[in-house]
């Protein structure tokens, strides 16, 4: 009971309000006293605690101890025994419904296998989360303040990460608008390679070098890039040139032989071979071929070159190169130049 004063002269008008402000300090007073017992009945064991510590009481804080252990041992105990029951169910039906999702999606003629990896790792993602705010749950954490928490810092690290995010956006376009895919041969940056592997982050090209260029998904949709793949038939084009005094007719008759009965070639397509310029030295031809696997594309450009060059020289059809010949007429100046007037061996004998 919290006591306050009442003036005795209750016929004066100053003193209701003396009473109400007794009253109103008095009210202070007692708010303040049991802000200070909720305090203390909050932590009435530390105090005791604390207490015992002073006083040097080791077995009683010893007992106080193994009673702390054992009153949250009695509370932690469930919960763990109830999380670890909850992750172990969700972990089952995480595995089941993971197998059954990446079964279908390997058997859908409309998924990728690209698409693929990206849709079974973000069912894994978005189902580890929910794991772990059910298992959160069982020791009575307040998910929904973590979620918002997170959803926060979430947005601090989206904008202090704008690079990884365009990247990861990026990934999901390649990976919707399939431009490419795991297996195609592209050039990208000047570099011919294949894809190895399509990442939310980046794609890894490999070169004919046996070496991975990991490409941010970023640069992968920015740039120009030219798939090789796209279409199943690739044509290869093999450059060559003949002598100005050779017929591009022949040419073509004698390397088109060479291209007979090659079963990597497309059957949907025709060899040719095509008059391309006129050089300074040469008359450029082309032999253009089409093949139904890219990979064979740089392989078979080298041995189609050395089977040209062989098929010409077979055939005595001149393969020039470059050269410069000089005609000087009425060059008198040079006719005491000894270099200029050697005579021939036949000559020589002649005027003998």
């Amino acid at each position: 009971m919290i006591p306050f004063v009442v003036s005795q002269d209750a016929g004066v008008p100053g003193d209701s309000l003396s009473i109400s402000q007794s009253l109103a300090d008095s009210t202070a007073a007692a708010d303040s006293l049991q802000g200070d017992s909720s305090v203390l009945s909050l932590t009435p064991r530390l105090s005791e605690a604390q207490s015992q510590l002073i006083d040097g009481q080791w077995e009683e804080i010893l007992k106080t101890f193994y009673s702390e252990l054992t009153s949250i041992a009695a509370t932690f105990i469930p919960r763990l025994v109830s999380a670890l029951f909850v992750l172990f169910l969700f972990y089952l039906l995480f595995r089941f419904s993971s197998q059954l999702l990446r079964g279908v999606l390997h058997r859908s003629k409309h998924v990728d296998a690209g698409l693929e990896g990206l849709l079974t790792k973000t069912y894994a993602v978005v189902a580890w989360i929910f794991i772990g705010i059910m298992v959160l749950a069982q020791f009575g954490i307040n998910v929904t303040a973590l979620l918002a928490g997170l959803s926060v810092a979430g947005i601090a690290v989206g904008f202090a990460a704008q690079d990884t995010l365009q990247n990861f956006i990026s990934g999901i376009t390649i990976l919707t608008d399939r431009p490419f895919r795991i297996g195609h041969f592209v050039e990208v940056d000047q570099v011919y390679g294949q894809v190895e592997e399509i990442t939310l982050r980046s794609t890894r090209v490999r070169t004919p070098n046996n070496e991975v260029m990991v490409m941010p998904n970023s640069l992968m949709i920015n740039q120009k890039l030219v798939n090789h793949s796209l279409f199943g038939a690739l044509r290869i084009e093999i450059p060559f040139g003949i002598a100005y005094k050779e017929f591009p007719q022949a040419a073509r008759e004698v390397v088109l032989a060479i291209v007979q009965s090659d079963d990597r070639l497309h059957p949907d397509y025709t060899p040719d071979v095509v008059v391309t310029s006129m050089n300074d030295s040469s008359v450029d031809m082309k032999l253009r071929l089409h093949i139904s696997d890219s990979k064979l594309a740089i392989p078979m450009k080298s041995e189609y070159t050395e089977r040209i060059r062989e098929a010409l020289r077979d055939a005595d059809i001149e393969i020039p190169f470059p050269h410069l010949q000089l005609f000087i007429d009425e060059a008198k100046a040079f006719q005491d130049f000894p270099a200029l007037n050697v005579t021939s061996p036949s000559a020589t004998t002649q005027q003998k």
